[in-house]
């Protein structure tokens, strides 16, 4: 390969990582034409990009940037994935694919989370934590918990109370039992 085409690539690879902090490292090789297709379509749908490239381009696409201690000691044919809502969806639909029988030969390598070079095992470890939609939901959930609470602490009593007084109205509207002698 030249070194102009080097470069496009390059160029080409650095233009679509702008903006991008966080990605995974997988091995695509051993999969066959019909199930990198289906693993590219899967991956689409969630918004995750796959793209396939050479280690030295990859290196020279992300010197001086977060990604690039994603690359550190690794070899091999690697594909860097990227996208999704937040990286904990990212590492979760990885992990599920690495583990996916379908997709033998998928693998995942390693990543980078906030400039920090990942393990695959650390990827796998990170995929078990809530996304950010889990973390939104929890936070919800316990800003709204005192609130619940103080307004049941409040209605309880008068709740009480109004069916005391609820009974006893039902009472006095009764007609009196006569007694018997």
């Amino acid at each position: 390969m030249s070194k102009q085409v080097k470069d496009l690539i390059t160029k080409d690879f650095a233009t679509r990582l702008e903006g991008v902090e966080d990605a995974v490292l997988v091995k695509v090789v051993g999969l066959n034409a019909d199930k990198t297709f289906r693993l590219r379509r899967e991956l689409r749908n969630k918004n995750i990009e796959l793209m396939v490239i050479r280690n030295g381009l990859a290196r020279r696409a992300t010197e001086g940037t977060s990604l690039s201690p994603a690359l550190n000691k690794m070899d091999g044919a690697l594909a860097f994935a990227w996208g999704a809502e937040d990286f904990v969806s990212l590492a979760k639909e990885i992990t599920r694919l690495n583990e996916a029988k379908e997709f033998e030969g998928f693998e995942t390598r390693g990543g980078v989370m906030d400039g920090e070079q990942l393990s695959a095992e650390r990827v796998k470890e990170i995929s078990k934590w809530p996304s950010r939609q889990e973390q939104l939901s929890l936070l919800m959930g316990q800003i709204l918990s005192p609130g619940a609470n103080l307004v049941g602490a409040l209605l309880g009593p008068g709740g009480t109370l109004a069916s005391q007084i609820k009974e006893k109205a039902t009472e006095s509207d009764a007609p009196p039992q006569e007694e018997e002698a």
